[in-house]
């Protein structure tokens, strides 16, 4: 039980710091911010202080309950205590991510010069590598991971597809970071086919190693299995 709470904490931290940094700027705030960029970094909508300072830190704390409460309800929860570990540096990346979007919009709002379009890019494909170097950790569940039909009804489907997003994620990673220090049409097109190949390539083996595997199952039996090892 302490361990569960003790990896609560990191992401209770990131939620409430948004929260108080909401509260203390409002008086201070002004009325017109910015709440969208282009991929140029340039803003392309203003909303009121409400929104500026309240939408992300609410989607926040969505995301949070979300990302805390779906595994109770998930058909495989019995895997998710053999990957929290895992599970918690998925969810702390993504409410980072948001914490830095929100750091952006403060500080834009305030007049500081930030280049968005470069920051945004590379923490994105920070977090996309992040997450993929814990992909081979994750086990059968209906909610995280790469979830076709054939990683959910076979074993050996599910390990090796998610040894290959390991890869596959740390690809699209440095795509989008490098998109962030090349800001041209051509490397947005790059990025973009970097990840239509990587996507598809990832459902595609799924399939090949899915029919190749004897052992395959019902994609309902996501059970933990005994013999299961981590793939870190």
């Amino acid at each position: 039980m302490q361990a569960k709470l003790r990896c609560e904490v990191p992401e209770l931290l990131l939620v409430l710091g948004m929260l108080i940094a909401a509260v203390v700027v409002w008086p201070f705030a002004p009325e017109r911010m910015p709440v969208h960029w282009n991929i140029f970094g340039e803003v392309d909508r203003y909303g009121g202080k409400l929104e500026g300072l309240l939408a992300l830190p609410l989607i926040a704390v969505g995301c949070y309950v979300l990302l805390l409460v779906v595994p109770l309800f998930d058909r495989g929860r019995a895997n998710f205590s053999s990957f929290r570990g895992a599970y918690a540096t998925v969810r702390f990346s993504i409410l980072s991510l948001l914490v830095l979007v929100y750091a952006c919009i403060l500080l834009t709002a305030f007049g500081r010069g930030i280049n968005v379009a470069a920051i945004l890019p590379l923490a994105v494909g920070l977090v996309l590598m992040v997450i993929g170097n814990v992909m081979g950790k994750i086990r059968p569940n209906g909610f995280v991971g790469v979830r076709t039909p054939w990683t959910l009804s076979s074993r050996r489907s599910w390990n090796k597809t998610h040894r290959l997003a390991r890869w596959l994620l740390a690809a699209m990673g440095i795509a989008v970071g490098l998109c962030g220090l090349i800001q041209t049409y051509w490397m947005i097109a790059l990025t973009a086919t970097v990840f239509v190949v990587s996507l598809s390539w990832m459902v595609i083996y799924s399939y090949l190693i899915w029919r190749e595997d004897p052992e395959r199952i019902t994609p309902a039996d996501i059970s933990p299995s005994p013999g299961d090892e981590e793939l870190g």
